[in-house]
């Protein structure tokens, strides 16, 4: 190749990465201009929480909101549930990008003190998704309002039931949803990290989150008599002691997983009573495939060898949840290097073991398992110097208070990754 022909390149590239530049920075200042509007949504979201397969009310404000800004190409009731996709065309075909942010609440009384307080007892917000729906709208404003500047089309995916199983993402993308789609993305607000901060995962952006009910069977008798029975307390206590080491010891020490029993129940009918039965429930949560499949194995042998070991028996009903999120590494590494160059947030950290990895559920694997695509965090925690006070409870407690700085960041990243693969539309 000829020395002016790279020189011209170089020239094309630099004037494609201005060009990109000021598309973003004229998106950037549009979402700050709507900030204040796009929390007031979110307030209103959160006032008016709605269980998973019961969101009606909330489909139905998203909807008058995407048609308030002049956005027709909606549809409703998706993936067996009220999930709402709409779309965005630019002014030339180019890539079709999918932004999704879940919309349902949780059955948890609200103990925060906030003048938006839910108002329905008992179901509140504590996971964020009014914060993740809002900023979704807000961005799905800025888009449509720069539509004739940009090559593509955007999706917007308002998904149901992320909360309870089977969840609402499986079915969308059984539906057909992402058919067309090249990359799809996501993120969740994260009270352990201020705003401001974004976090990235490489690999795994959350754990595939599991089940487990352990029911085992002795023989009951009296106290006085333990030789004449199968106690199975002494065998619950025994599996309990035993379930530890799939961590220690079986499971790959540089993937993250987590083995809680949450719960024990046996006896308590008399002191002088051996129990017959016992059950213990419990969660497993894991980052690979290979490694929950492991680890599902090696518990069902642990809880049945156990029992066996001391005359009983023991059951095991293992209900697997959603998938661990799987992220394109590619796409992550491009996409790090952009927020970074954006100057745009104060910190970009990996989420790992070290940081906090995200080790609940998420039903936005399903997503990933069919398309390309990656899982952001964005922090809602209060800086030091503007907690008042204010304390930082996690994700799913009742008294969950987050910064409503983080919308504007959950906008930027949005418009931030959607400015790497739609392409600008020269205008003379």
């Amino acid at each position: 190749m000829l020395r002016a022909d790279l020189t011209s390149i170089s020239q094309i590239e630099n004037e494609v990465s201005q060009a990109t530049a000021a598309l973003l920075a004229k998106w950037l200042k549009y979402a700050a201009s709507i900030e204040s509007e796009v929390i007031q949504v979110r307030r209103h979201l959160h006032r008016h929480p709605e269980l998973s397969f019961e969101e009606s009310e909330t489909a139905n404000f998203i909807y008058m909101e995407l048609l308030s800004a002049k956005i027709f190409d909606i549809e409703r009731n998706v993936g067996g549930g009220y999930g709402i996709v709409a779309r965005i065309k630019g002014a030339q075909p180019g890539p079709t990008i999918a932004l999704r942010a879940d919309i349902d609440a949780l059955p948890i009384m609200e103990e925060a003190d906030v003048p938006f307080k839910s108002e329905k007892p008992g179901v509140m917000h504590a996971c964020g998704h009014d914060i993740h729906t809002a900023s979704l709208l807000g961005v799905a404003q800025v888009i449509q309002a720069h539509r004739d500047e940009f090559a593509g089309t955007v999706v917007f995916i308002f998904q149901h039931a992320e909360e309870k199983k089977p969840g609402g993402a499986k079915a969308i993308v059984e539906a057909g949803y992402l058919k067309d789609v090249d990359m799809v993305f996501g993120l969740h607000v994260d009270p352990s990290k201020p705003a401001g901060v974004v976090g990235y995962s490489l690999a795994y952006g959350s754990a595939a989150s599991d089940a487990f009910e352990i029911k085992i069977q002795g023989r009951g008798g009296h106290a006085s008599s333990p030789h004449t029975t199968i106690d199975s307390v002494v065998i619950a206590a025994e599996t309990i002691t035993n379930l530890q080491t799939l961590v220690s010891r079986v499971a790959n020490p540089i993937e993250p997983l987590v083995v809680t029993v949450a719960g024990v129940e046996a006896g308590m009918g008399a002191p002088n009573i051996i129990a017959d039965t016992a059950t213990i429930v419990g969660t497993v949560r894991s980052s690979s495939p290979t490694g929950r499949a492991t680890i599902r194995k090696q518990l069902i042998q642990i809880a049945e060898m156990t029992a066996a070991m001391h005359g009983g028996t023991a059951t095991v009903d293992y209900d697997e949840g959603y998938p661990a999120i799987q992220n394109t590494t590619s796409i992550v590494t491009d996409l790090v290097s952009a927020i970074d160059s954006s100057a745009i947030f104060t910190d970009l950290i990996e989420n790992t073991a070290a940081t906090g990895a995200m080790m609940n559920g998420e039903d936005f694997a399903y997503y990933l398992e069919d398309t390309k695509g990656a899982y952001f965090t964005v922090g809602c925690d209060f800086l030091e110097k503007d907690k008042q006070g204010r304390a930082s409870y996690p994700l799913h407690n009742g008294k969950f208070v987050a910064n409503e700085a983080c919308m504007l960041n959950a906008m930027s990243l949005f418009l931030v990754i959607l400015s790497q693969y739609l392409k600008v539309v020269p205008h003379d």
